[in-house]
């Protein structure tokens, strides 16, 4: 039986020890954890490779391989596995803050007119250093403190979620409010209200939430799947989704986007799942 690549950390000359046994591999290690220390950074299928999908700020991963520049991880957040720079990681105290709006700034001082040091996308996570009035100082600078909440803390509807989101630019791959696919915008969303979700259509199309198929109407929160696509069900006749018809995160009549997407080749909706 031939498992996905994208969710086993075996390269042949290294996999998770908890492979030994099942995979070929020249050496079996534990893995050890680092956190991401860019704004946003690819997690590519190789090294120099295709991106496959992103990392944020404070994210976790396991690192089995340090080599030639390029660090062998697995995602914490979902299990995903690839390449990433390994400059890209830092060793560090997990974090507990998460960017709860779509997108925020770190500021040199406490003080919305000094120099902002970096931006960061809706999921990142930072760590609590201390507080002056209206900024909390994380481990990357003074953040406004509206914008962040604890790790623990979680939203109540992953569609309000997504529409933090809208307008945000189509990309591939993309998870971040810089950028973001179909699938990337269903996991901010999942996570952010506390609920696991894999990274790929595909894997959210198996397994997110459960299938309904007594043949009731899509409804507010439910997932539409199309082969390589994924919406959310925003109303009575709406899709919320990030397309490459509009090149960003829109809402669109669910009656026209049943016709475009069949049109376009894309066929007809393959499952409809509830998340929760």
């Amino acid at each position: 039986m031939s498992r996905d690549r994208r969710l086993t950390p075996a390269n042949g000359r290294v996999a998770a020890l908890s492979l030994q046994g099942q995979v070929e591999a020249a050496r079996f290690v534990e893995g050890w954890t680092r956190l991401v220390t860019p704004a946003v950074v690819a997690l590519r299928d190789a090294p120099n490779g295709r991106r496959d999908r992103e990392l944020l700020r404070g994210e976790a991963v396991t690192v089995y391989e340090d080599h030639e520049g390029w660090s062998f991880v697995q995602a914490a957040r979902d299990g995903y596995v690839g390449y990433l720079p390994t400059g890209a990681l830092h060793e560090g105290q997990a974090p507990d803050l998460r960017v709860r709006v779509r997108s925020t700034h770190a500021y040199e001082k406490a003080d919305i007119k000094s120099p902002d040091l970096v931006g960061f996308s809706f999921g990142s996570r930072l760590r609590h250093m201390g507080q002056e009035g209206r900024f909390i100082l994380t481990d990357a600078g003074y953040v406004p403190a509206a914008h962040l909440a604890p790790v623990g803390v979680v939203e109540e509807d992953p569609v309000t979620v997504a529409t933090l989101l809208l307008g945000t630019p189509y990309l591939w791959g993309g998870n971040s409010a810089f950028g973001i696919d179909c699938s990337g915008l269903v996991q901010a969303a999942c996570l952010a209200c506390g609920l696991a979700c894999p990274g790929d259509s595909d894997l959210q199309a198996a397994g997110l939430g459960a299938p309904v198929t007594d043949g009731s109407p899509p409804r507010c929160g439910d997932l539409l799947f199309w082969k390589g696509h994924v919406a959310w069900v925003s109303g009575p006749e709406t899709i919320l989704h990030a397309n490459a018809h509009h090149m960003a995160v829109a809402f669109e009549g669910l009656a026209e986007a049943l016709t475009r997407i069949e049109a376009q080749g894309g066929g007809a909706v393959t499952a409809h799942r509830r998340p929760g």
